[in-house]
């Protein structure tokens, strides 16, 4: 009898949250973004919910107009380091930008926390949408949408490829014969390549899940061709189920394409559940949010997505203004969203700001409510699982307290880990070491030509 396919879930780790405004709630830690014990908190409450990882967003750029939470926050892979030295079994995962970065660098790093975590580590490979960001690294422009996803996608290249400097065995460390490691299984990359020029060999071994997770978070063309191409996991946003089953069929089609089987990519939409012992309790946290941004401030939010364009100069109350190419070397698939959706709905400015600003939640409601809306996505192919994110401070231990339960009684999530990695836990595959799976094939071949 085959197991019956069970929900991913991942915990967003984003201190005082995406909100704007969120960290003047009551009940908020206003210092979270920079409190390692409020960080140590939330991940051991995820781990004790079962959840498959934790997940930190970064970013490289800010001004005097960014939410709170990027104005003062930790570099994940250093946050991410001391939170596997807490907990045992949980996934770790990070943002870092292959715009603005080294590839044998950015390998080591992830290598070395995906040793210290014990096969737990996983990356999400970002392009960096903000322009301004070439001026905090010595560079002269910000490379363009499509440049940037070239870039990235020759930089995992060379990041698997260094991965797989050291076979599986090669570190003998036999006392006895003096042999640290057996040379032979020691692989220089030579990468010679449009952007970037890798010797190799990488100096850290393979880990105990081979490579770390790679995880890949645009929506874009370019960004579902490099997810279904090179990544493990797709981090992604949608406000409706339609929107939710278009993208999963899309990218497990190019997937394919690409060789791959359907479920060796796992798609995880982003959403941030606000739950309440009923539908009027839920409704009233959420306007409780809402109500502490001002539209000065919900323009500014707005303005950062276009690079940080001043949306002030707009009246109000007509229409979304005309914004022509704005955008589309950012944040594209959100800027294209809101540009749309704003046409669409024949929505105002400060509709449109005070919308993304705080956007009502699809999964707001009763426990029972939102682990119904969970299982409506996933049964009907729109999601493989979920990200989420505290739209309300609170809301992860409300979520593990109130609808894990829910759905760990429907069989739809585990009730204890099965696995000790965080390719187990997804369910995806250990990548062969290509030396060795190259070296089999040759062994293979004149074994059989002996016969």
């Amino acid at each position: 009898m085959a197991k019956q396919r069970q929900l991913k879930l991942g915990a967003a780790l984003h201190g005082v949250g995406g909100n704007i405004s969120g960290w003047r709630h009551p009940d908020a830690i206003t210092d979270a973004s920079v409190n390692f014990g409020h960080y140590t908190r939330q991940a051991q409450k995820a781990e004790a919910g079962k959840f498959d990882f934790v997940f930190i967003a970064d970013g490289l750029h800010i001004n005097e107009k960014s939410i709170p939470h990027f104005l003062n926050r930790f570099e994940p892979i250093t946050v991410l380091s001391a939170l596997a030295a807490v907990t045992s079994r949980i996934g770790v995962v990070g943002t870092l930008s292959t715009s603005y970065s080294e590839p044998f660098t950015v390998s080591r790093q992830f290598s070395s926390l995906d040793h210290i975590s014990g096969g737990r580590a996983g990356w999400n490979v970002v392009t960096s949408p903000l322009a301004a960001t070439a001026n905090n690294f010595s560079k002269k422009e910000h490379p363009d949408h499509p440049k940037r996803y070239r870039i990235a996608t020759e930089y995992l290249q060379v990041a698997r490829g260094l991965w797989d400097s050291w076979e599986d065995d090669a570190f003998t460390r036999d006392k006895e014969s003096g042999v640290f490691f057996d040379p032979e299984k020691l692989h220089r990359l030579n990468h010679e390549g449009e952007f970037f020029s890798v010797q190799g060999p990488l100096n850290i071994a393979r880990s105990k899940q081979g490579q770390p997770v790679v995880f890949q978070a645009g929506s874009s063309e370019d960004g579902k061709t490099l997810a279904a191409k090179e990544a493990d996991a797709v981090f992604t946003h949608h406000e409706t189920i339609e929107q939710g089953k278009q993208f999963y069929e899309d990218v497990k089609t190019r997937a394919a394409s690409f060789g791959k089987s359907r479920d060796e990519i796992v798609i995880l939409p982003g959403i941030g559940p606000i739950v309440g012992a009923t539908e009027e309790e839920a409704e009233r946290k959420y306007l409780q949010l809402a109500e502490l941004v001002d539209i000065e401030h919900a323009l500014a939010y707005l303005g950062r997505y276009y690079e940080h364009h001043d949306f002030s100069q707009y009246p109000l109350d007509e229409p979304f203004p005309d914004l022509g190419e704005l955008g589309q070397n950012s944040f594209r698939s959100t800027t294209d969203r809101i540009k749309r959706n704003a046409a669409e709905k024949g929505l105002t400015l400060r509709q449109v700001a005070q919308q993304e600003a705080t956007p009502r939640p699809a999964f707001i409601g009763t426990p029972e409510k939102v682990a119904d809306l969970i299982q409506q996505w996933f049964e009907e192919g729109a999601a493989d699982g979920f990200i989420i994110g505290e739209a309300i401070p609170n809301g992860l231990t409300e979520f593990v307290e109130s609808v894990v339960p829910i759905l760990q009684e429907r069989g739809l999530f585990r009730t204890e880990y099965e696995h000790d990695t965080l390719r187990g836990h997804l369910g995806v595959p250990v990548p062969v070491n290509r030396y060795t799976k190259q070296r089999e094939t040759q062994e293979t071949i004149a074994n059989g030509s002996l016969a």
